[in-house]
């Protein structure tokens, strides 16, 4: 357990000890291969669902981007992967499209900031040479600690779990149920600490 400027932290999913939830996390076991290249503005904050998301998937990983010690220098991804980068650029490909094969894919989420997204795109090794895929637009997003109501923005969770629903088939739907359902229960647990307010919690 560490302690900063908001507190004690449970070491495993960051949240203040009395609303860890390291004991509720799924291990959801999937073909899809995950890799979240986590800004470290967003290490150490309770409301970030990227690294939320990979921690409920079994063989997943967190790729820390931004530190200054160690730098990032190595690709992400290897030549030999079928891997794609989660970002919706002009010309990204539908997910469905690319998936089509049938063949498990790799899923590299920059996770940050919409600026700090397309600055990892370009500045993290291995990801510029990567086909961009696009999600297609669902129901609202339902992530209430964040205040964005722009249309069209989502969690990294959330866009996780609609790329799952397409990459798993019809496991993808089981899986991308119970992330929601790890969403929710942050949710939950966030609001139940007496004066949260998003703005103050990032």
């Amino acid at each position: 357990m560490r302690t900063n400027t908001g507190g004690p932290r449970c070491e495993g999913c960051r949240l203040h000890p009395s609303i860890c939830m390291c004991a509720v996390f799924p291990a959801l076991q999937v073909r899809t291969r995950l890799t979240v290249v986590l800004h470290a503005d967003e290490l150490n904050k309770t409301t970030n669902t990227g690294g939320l998301a990979a921690r409920c998937l079994v063989g997943s990983r967190i790729v820390p981007y931004g530190l200054r010690e160690p730098p990032l220098t190595a690709p992400v991804v290897s030549d030999d992967d079928h891997a794609v980068l989660l970002f919706p650029s002009d010309d990204a490909i539908p997910l469905a499209e690319f998936a089509a094969d049938g063949r498990p894919v790799h899923l590299v989420v920059p996770d940050g900031t919409w600026r700090q997204a397309s600055r990892m795109r370009v500045r993290v090794p291995g990801l510029a040479t990567l086909p961009r895929v696009s999600l297609p637009l669902d129901a609202p997003s339902r992530y209430e600690l964040r205040l964005d109501e722009r249309p069209g923005h989502f969690s990294t969770l959330e866009a996780i779990a609609s790329a799952l629903r397409i990459l798993e088939g019809e496991p993808g739907e089981a899986v991308a149920d119970a992330l929601h359902a790890t969403l929710q229960e942050l949710i939950r647990r966030m609001r139940a600490r007496r004066g949260f307010d998003p703005r103050a919690h990032g």
